[in-house]
């Protein structure tokens, strides 16, 4: 994923918390804001409370995948972050992208709302 298509400063990252929306479904919650970028951005927030490095780093890689497969479904110019709770780490990837797409739903991010 290149680095222009992720939030990683704090700044961005508290400012999407404090005035973005945000949907929760199971194992994920979802924070969202309009950017001036035109495209979307995307930030992921794992705590160590989901488990050690390498159950976190796989927490991370799934949500990357749940969001590179739905990009094109997204609308564009938003900053996207998602927050792990402990159940993803357990949780099948099917159910996980279910949870994933209801809170973009949710939220009214999906094309064709």
């Amino acid at each position: 994923m290149n680095a222009n298509v992720t939030v990683k400063t704090n700044g961005d990252f508290r400012r999407i918390y404090r005035k973005g929306r945000s949907a929760v479904s199971g194992g994920v919650v979802v924070y969202c804001l309009p950017n001036k970028q035109g495209k979307s951005r995307l930030g992921l927030t794992v705590s160590t409370k989901v488990g050690k490095a390498v159950v976190r780093n796989r927490v991370r890689r799934r949500f990357r995948e749940l969001y590179r497969h739905h990009l094109a479904d997204i609308k564009p110019g938003m900053d996207i972050l998602m927050v792990a709770r402990v159940r993803a780490a357990d949780m099948p990837f099917g159910k996980l992208e279910k949870q994933y797409l209801s809170c973009l739903d949710q939220l009214g991010l999906l094309r064709g709302q």
